[in-house]
């Protein structure tokens, strides 16, 4: 059943619209050149996702979009420490990489790498799907409630974990290898980020504590 919101198509378009000239400048500018191959990959898919989540949405959720444009958590929430964002800088690495001809990635892995980055894509997706809630901050609605089927029966944050499989595997996807260090830190950052999400969560979330003790893992079944 479709949604009616205020939400309009040219507002819903103009976030992925900046989205891709933005990765655009940011892969292609400190490459210095459109020959740049394994960025076209991955704009290109990443592009192609994120219309189709737009369009999607717009149609089916566009409630969920309207959250995903929140950029602001609620007052007072804790955030992962400011050096963990550093790991953004991964994003301009890869293109000074190709550049200065630092790192010699196989094709055939960088080709590896971007289908598991659009994997991990998809995977959100279905997140999406799932939980109308999924927003970009830490926050809890008054109609909220706790999701516990699918994938959030077997991890309690499966976005975090799909977020978290495109990061890793971007540096490759971008074939750089020098890009990997910045992107580690998307780990501590992850891991800082759902326990400050399950503070407020836990207090403001009724039955979520109940679902806690029934799904144990907070983002990899069987390790943690």
């Amino acid at each position: 059943m479709e949604r009616k919101t205020n939400l309009s198509a040219s507002k819903a378009y103009r976030i992925p619209a900046i989205i891709m000239i933005v990765m655009g400048l940011v892969l292609f500018f400190p490459a210095g050149s459109l020959r740049f191959w394994q960025a076209w990959i991955f704009w290109i898919g990443i592009s192609a996702l994120t219309l189709f989540i737009t369009a999607y949405f717009l149609k089916k959720d566009p409630d969920l979009l309207s959250r995903r444009m929140k950029v602001k958590d609620q007052e007072n929430t804790r955030k992962p420490p400011a050096f963990f964002n550093l790991f953004m800088l991964g994003y301009l690495i890869p293109g000074l990489d190709f550049r200065f001809h630092w790192s010699a990635v196989p094709v055939l892995l960088v080709i590896a790498a971007n289908a598991v980055v659009f994997l991990g894509y998809i995977f959100i997706i279905l997140v999406f799907k799932q939980n109308s809630y999924a927003s970009t901050v830490i926050q809890v609605e008054k109609e909220q409630q706790v999701i516990t089927t699918g994938l959030y029966a077997i991890v309690r944050h499966p976005m975090y974990l799909g977020m978290l499989i495109m990061s890793l595997f971007t540096p490759l996807a971008l074939g750089s290898y020098w890009a990997i260090i910045p992107f580690l830190l998307t780990i501590p950052w992850t891991v800082i980020r759902i326990k400050i999400e399950e503070e407020t969560l836990l207090r403001d979330l009724p039955g979520y504590k109940h679902y806690c003790l029934k799904t144990r893992y907070h983002l990899i079944p069987l390790i943690w």
